[in-house]
Formats: structure tokens, sequence, C-alpha cells
């Protein structure tokens, strides 16, 4: 039975390390961003909830400063509600398919 828990603890810290360690594809990433699109890829654009405010270009911006971004979301450290829900939506493949994708535009 220790050998069983001892078994599960170190599986529990590989499947926690590969989906820290995930590899962002920027081909899968296409039908991710679907969403992303309408605030992020309008120049200029403000949204007005939950108070106006300037939507940031995600074009160009790091992987890691993305990757970061979504996980603060997601873990509720960041506070804005739409993309707080939408974050919680993403699994940290999808966090990185959508860094690197968005890492790599200009």
């Amino acid at each position: 039975m220790k050998n069983l828990f001892a078994f599960l603890a170190l599986a529990g810290i590989a499947q926690f390390a590969a989906a820290a360690d995930a590899t962002g594809n920027t081909k899968s990433a296409a039908n991710k961003v679907e969403s992303c699109i309408g605030c992020h890829g309008i120049p200029g654009y403000k949204a007005s909830f939950p108070e106006v405010y300037q939507v940031p270009m995600l074009g160009g911006q790091s992987a890691k400063y993305i990757e970061n971004a979504l996980n603060a979301y997601k873990k509720g450290e960041r506070k804005h509600p739409t993309m707080r829900g939408i974050a919680a939506t993403l699994s940290d493949q999808d966090i990185a398919d959508v860094a690197a994708y968005y890492s790599q535009q200009k």
C-alpha cells in the first residue's frame, strides 16, 4: 500500500511537470484564438465591461508573458471577469498554444 501511494504521488508530480512544460503549437492554436480576436485583434479597441479600458494587442508579446497572464486569470490572481472565464476553460496545452501563436505575430 505504501508503494502505491508513492507511485501515485510521483505520477501526480510527473503529470504536473509535464503540464508546466507544455510546448506551444502554433498550428493547433488556430481555432483556439477565435475568441481572442474579437477584442485583442482590433487596434485601439476599448472594452466596456466591467469598466472602459484599452484592450492590449497580443501579437508580438512574449509567449512567457501571455502564459503568465492567462494562468493568473485562470487562478483568479488577475480579476477581469471575462478573461477569467475564458482562461478557466483553457488547458495548459491550450495556453501554451495560444502563447506561441501570438508571440510569433508582428
